[in-house]
């Protein structure tokens, strides 16, 4: 019975953490403000204008699934006191450890959603763009590039993002050169932020007759979608436009046809491309959206006055600079170098078990032990 008294006082204790985080999360100003966006889609002329209308009710469900999400958290820690003191009553061993793992439960979901706290970054909340790039190596870091690009959908699956693809370059005989997603959901690009960089994997090669074991790496950008009313000035003068014939995986995904649109930025070198929409003209609108998000994230990172100061080819990524290395062979492991976090379940992680890689880069950001990216 000891044991149900600390519990209990414990978990009232949760009671202003749970208060502290509705402030931080402003709940108050959350329930306005979706309360005039339902009045908004009540209006009679709500549809006359598609993309706003759209807009509207995502920003209403994002909303109310942060809303919900809290509320959750408040009945949770109510059912748990309950279940304590029903327990307290009964003297029920089996409902003790039933309520030990409700706690523990409780606990990840709270930290889960202080975590979310830290998201305050000026794109945070945006969708994010991922481009995958294989490195030297052929078709060893092509397949590992692909590989990459499986578990980041796998990610987004778990967490109900919708992944949409804007490009994809075969790999010559496996794999992928170059791939790039748009990942769409709340807070998309404040938790896939902490991967851009160089991913570097040692395994025994499928494609090495001899069974010789080999390391390869591909790089991961990520970038935040801007908005249509981010303003950034970018000279006609400036871009090279090259339309090509569309090629990519499956054949399902991508339109055969000469309407893939290649930007290429004169001043930087930077190339980005869109081969996925229906026609030519969307690709160049996705492409341009793309080069938009590269040239913004390049300026803040460097903290640059203004785009115009991005000189030349930017080495984002340093080959042999990997954030983290997947060894499959001769132990099996995955450490972020860092933050030193690892995981040894190696086939969980390349099915998407990333959040305990991605919130030690938060909790490292929040604690001023790393630079932000």
């Amino acid at each position: 019975m000891i044991l149900l008294d600390e519990l209990k006082v414990e978990m009232n204790g949760y009671h202003k953490e749970l208060e502290e985080l509705g402030e931080v999360l402003n709940i108050k100003k959350a329930k306005e403000e979706l309360k005039v966006l339902q009045e908004q889609a009540t209006e009679a002329n709500f549809w006359d204008d598609l993309e706003n209308s759209q807009k509207v009710l995502q920003k209403t469900k994002q909303l109310e699934n942060k809303i919900t999400d809290y509320e959750k958290m408040q009945s949770r820690l109510e059912d748990i006191l309950t279940m304590i003191e029903l327990c307290m009553e009964e003297e029920d061993e089996d409902m003790q450890n039933e309520i030990v793992t409700e706690i523990a439960d409780f606990k990840q979901a709270l930290e889960n959603k202080n975590l979310e706290t830290l998201l305050s970054g000026e794109y945070d909340s945006k969708n994010a763009i991922l481009t995958f790039h294989a490195g030297a190596g052929g078709t060893e870091a092509q397949d590992w590039a692909e590989m990459l690009y499986r578990m980041y959908n796998r990610w987004a699956e778990r967490h109900n993002f919708k992944v949409q693809l804007l490009d994809y370059l075969d790999g010559e005989e496996a794999g992928l050169k170059s791939a790039s997603i748009m990942v769409e959901g709340e807070n998309a690009y404040g938790y896939l932020k902490s991967e851009a960089g160089v991913h570097r994997l040692v395994r025994v090669s499928p494609f090495d007759a001899s069974g010789r074991r080999h390391t390869s790496f591909a790089a991961l950008e990520v970038m935040p979608e801007m908005d249509d009313n981010i303003q950034v000035e970018i000279r006609d003068e400036d871009i090279e436009m090259e339309v090509y014939r569309s090629s990519g995986a499956g054949g399902q995904k991508v339109n055969k046809t000469s309407s893939a649109v290649r930007l290429i930025h004169k001043p930087t070198g930077i190339v980005t491309s869109c081969q996925t929409q229906r026609s030519q003209y969307q690709n160049k609108d996705y492409a341009m959206k793309m080069l938009v998000a590269k040239l913004v994230e390049i300026k803040e990172r460097e903290h640059l006055e203004k785009i115009s100061d991005i000189k030349g080819i930017q080495k984002e990524i340093g080959w042999g600079a990997q954030i983290r290395s997947y060894v499959f062979m001769p132990y099996t492991l995955v450490k972020d170098h860092r933050t030193n976090f690892e995981n040894g379940n190696i086939n969980a992680v390349m099915d998407g078990d990333l959040d305990g890689f991605i919130h030690a880069y938060l909790k490292s950001l929040s604690h001023g032990t790393l630079e932000q990216n």
